[in-house]
């Protein structure tokens, strides 16, 4: 009975000591939801680049379907998708059970996060939309080449239009649930993104680079061929022989 009341005692006047992983109205750390969120956003882009440069180097997918490059780049571009897909899911299951900040949720910050959505996925859908799907899948990674460098919209407005598209777009869901924790997540994807870069940048310049050093080889190798000469004929043609007999 004692031990009861001292334990009734300690729970009604001992002070709350709030646990060191949740912030109040910021994040909760302690939600493995949001742990699975960080990891799904970091293992996307790591798991294209992996893929993609080893199809570069060995050709592995394309091997696999019997030399059909498009066909590997297509079912690549529907593993990335459905991963996207996947991903989006995961990040707005952890930012629901993520503590809501007033001071983001109100009639202002709701109009940003729609500005910010639109202005995601104009980014996202027109770069799309000029790239088509081997340029925006890493078609060149199978040897699918384009044919000259996209310098239109939304090109000229922003480099990496679709990564930063993308991150506008998580932004834009985490001001409109008004969760600060979208907001962290939003950093860890702009990061990842940013480290991607680091790594597809120089490799796609340089799968160019070698495609203009082959073209540009082989071209020699056409002009330094001798050209070989027509034979003239030893015998006259018919119509040469009925114009001389016309004479």
């Amino acid at each position: 009975m004692t031990t009861f009341v001292q334990h009734a005692y300690e729970k009604l006047f001992t002070p709350y000591q709030a646990s060191p992983y949740v912030v109040k109205d910021i994040v909760d750390l302690t939600q493995p939801s949001l742990w699975i969120a960080v990891v799904s956003i970091l293992f996307n882009p790591t798991f294209w680049n992996i893929v993609a440069q080893n199809e570069h180097r060995n050709r592995t997918i394309t091997k696999i379907l019997g030399g059909r490059s498009y066909l590997g780049c297509y079912l690549l571009a529907v593993t990335i998708f459905s991963l996207g897909i996947l991903r989006d899911m995961l990040y707005n299951r952890a930012l629901a059970v993520q503590p809501t900040n007033p001071a983001l949720d109100n009639h202002a910050v709701r109009v940003l996060a729609v500005m910010l959505f639109a202005v995601g996925n104009v980014l996202v859908i027109s770069s799309m939309y000029v790239l088509g799907v081997t340029g925006t899948y890493l078609g060149d990674y199978f040897g699918i080449l384009m044919d000259h460098m996209v310098t239109g919209f939304p090109f000229n407005v922003v480099a990496d239009p679709m990564y930063w598209g993308s991150s506008a777009n998580f932004v834009a869901v985490a001001l409109w649930y008004a969760k600060p924790a979208g907001l962290l997540l939003s950093v860890v994807v702009i990061a990842t993104y940013a480290v991607a870069l680091q790594f597809e940048g120089p490799f796609t310049s340089n799968i160019y680079k070698e495609a203009a050093e082959r073209k540009q080889a082989s071209k020699a190798n056409v002009e330094s061929m001798p050209v070989s000469k027509t034979p003239v004929r030893p015998y006259a043609t018919r119509a040469a022989t009925r114009s001389q007999k016309a004479q």
